[in-house]
């Protein structure tokens, strides 16, 4: 039956359709030999050197890639073409990610500046781990920053940076709309919606995990509605689920009495009796 079901998606598809008529072609004479001698010894030949040959051509030619591999990466993907580049063509951007200091650098907020929020009605929604949940922060560090085999960062450092430039997107005059969020914990994965509502749109997932060898080798899934439409529609409700329950985070400067950088120096502080 599995084979039959292969077959039949092969010829579908239009894949290994001479393979199959050779071998069709052979089977044929094979069994009218059996019944019969009535097939000329030219034909016979014919065939048998046919079917050699085309599998002496199969041998010859590359290893068809898994096609049910295409959306696995790790962070590497993005080495040739980075993330950053499909935002430049993009209306919508959403970003989800306990800390986004790697994926939010200088160059990528510039270019969301002059691509995204240039545009009217481009939008850009940003939800980080909320700073002020101490407790919530020090675990996900001892998960995302003390349980890879070669740490380059430190989370309650890389969020406190991110909340500084993140205000400093906020008082952007652009065409466009950005806002962000903040969550009250990790729940294990980072997104970054591409477009989510149109025809070309990605969902970018990347899991976790425990143990990475580094944070650049965690595991990516590049979902698309056109061939993962069910676990794409998913994941784009996922981070709608996520803007709805996360808080907006006050601006530093709207607290009375204390300055932008000192609060956001504090933020970099770690819980009481936590040692970094």
């Amino acid at each position: 039956m599995n084979l039959l079901r292969k077959v039949l998606a092969d010829m579908k598809a239009r894949r290994h359709i001479e393979a199959y008529v050779v071998t069709l072609v052979v089977g044929s004479f094979a069994v009218v030999s059996v019944i019969d001698d009535i097939v000329p010894m030219s034909l016979k030949w014919a065939a048998l050197l046919s079917g050699v040959g085309l599998l002496v051509y199969r041998l010859t030619l590359p290893e068809e890639r898994d096609q049910g591999a295409e959306f696995l990466h790790d962070r590497s993907a993005f080495d040739s073409v980075p993330i950053s580049v499909a935002f430049a063509n993009a209306r919508d951007v959403r970003v989800f990610a306990p800390s986004a200091v790697n994926l939010l650098s200088a160059h990528t907020c510039e270019i969301l500046r002059t691509s995204v929020l240039s545009r009217k009605g481009g939008s850009v929604r940003v939800i980080i781990l909320d700073p002020r949940e101490h407790e919530a922060v020090q675990i996900a560090s001892r998960q995302l920053d003390e349980s890879v085999r070669f740490q380059v960062q430190s989370l309650p450092a890389a969020l406190s940076a991110t909340v500084e430039r993140l205000e400093a997107m906020r008082e952007w005059r652009v065409s466009g709309s950005f806002d962000y969020r903040v969550f009250p914990y990790n729940p294990g994965f980072s997104l970054v919606i591409i477009d989510p509502e149109t025809t070309h749109g990605r969902v970018i997932l990347e899991i976790h995990g425990f143990r990475n060898q580094s944070t650049f080798s965690r595991m990516h899934l590049e979902l698309t509605h056109a061939r993962n439409e069910r676990w794409y529609t998913h994941w784009v409700e996922q981070f709608d689920h996520l803007w709805e329950a996360a808080a907006v985070m006050p601006s530093p400067g709207a607290i009375p009495g204390r300055a932008s950088a000192d609060v956001v120096e504090e933020l970099d502080q770690p819980p009481r009796g936590h040692v970094r």
